[in-house]
């Protein structure tokens, strides 16, 4: 049976930033070894997508002048149908920008509120400071994150790695779980030494860099959890050689810590 998969990429001339977009260009490749049938739509300003369709999202990150642009309008056209996708189960990946978008709201460093869908459990605040450095997060166990991974040579728990560059400070509520905790860098606001926020399958974090390049086993952990959504909880990722990708990640981890 061929798999086909529907990816909505959320404003990306507005919110590309760090090398963001690479994480589309991760997802395609990894689904084109696979024989899986992508397809990309771009959503961008006054668009109105019909989000059922949509087996997965990304939202990347922007500067504040980007974000302020799309947030009106994020709220406005995609905030209820896509906060009933993300409940129906849509996977979904957000850094930075889109991540905080996702949440209560962002009050920006001049006192700037903007709102966001709400979606996850969680509230930005910024700073006059940035966070900015190379990071590691060691993933919560429980969330499977490498499971899709046969082949690989995985590691338990994983640890993701990434570059963080923001002022932005996002604390979590209680609907929202850890992605991780941070061993090397800041994470979400350089206190609690959280890293990223899980929700049913949508996953916000300030990995930029890009990250799912660099760290194989997130990426197949939301193909298949995209997969699994449209085609039933039997179904399996076919294993790909990813020794060049897995040394990479665990010589990074090996140097920054």
């Amino acid at each position: 049976m061929k798999y086909q998969l529907k990816l909505a990429h959320l404003y990306p001339e507005q919110m590309n930033i760090y090398g963001d977009r690479g994480n589309i260009i991760t997802l395609a490749q990894r689904c084109a070894w696979r024989e899986i049938e992508l397809t990309v739509v771009p959503i961008g300003v006054g668009d109105t997508p019909d989000w059922s369709t949509y087996d997965l999202a990304f939202f990347g990150g922007g500067q504040d002048s980007g974000q302020a642009l799309i947030a009106e309008d994020f709220l406005r056209r995609q905030g209820e149908p896509l906060a009933r996708a993300i409940e129906d189960g849509l996977a979904m990946l957000a850094i930075c920008g889109g991540y905080q978008l996702l949440g209560h709201y962002f009050l920006t460093h001049t006192g700037e509120r903007l709102p966001g869908v709400g979606v996850l459990d969680v509230h930005t605040v910024g700073g006059k400071q940035r966070l900015i450095g190379n990071i590691v997060i060691e993933c919560d166990s429980e969330l499977g994150i490498g499971a899709a991974a046969t082949a690989h040579g995985r590691q338990s728990p994983v640890r993701l790695v990434g570059f963080e560059n923001h002022s932005g400070r996002t604390y979590h509520g209680p609907r929202v779980r850890p992605l991780g905790r941070v061993l090397v860098g800041h994470g979400d606001n350089g206190e609690d030494g959280v890293g990223g926020g899980v929700y049913r399958n949508t996953i916000g974090c300030y990995l930029h860099g890009s990250l799912l390049p660099k760290n194989p086993q997130l990426a197949d952990h939301l193909l298949l959890l995209a997969l699994r959504r449209r085609y039933g909880s039997a179904v399996t990722l076919s294993p790909l050689e990813d020794l060049l990708e897995l040394r990479a990640q665990r010589t990074m981890v090996e140097r920054l810590m």
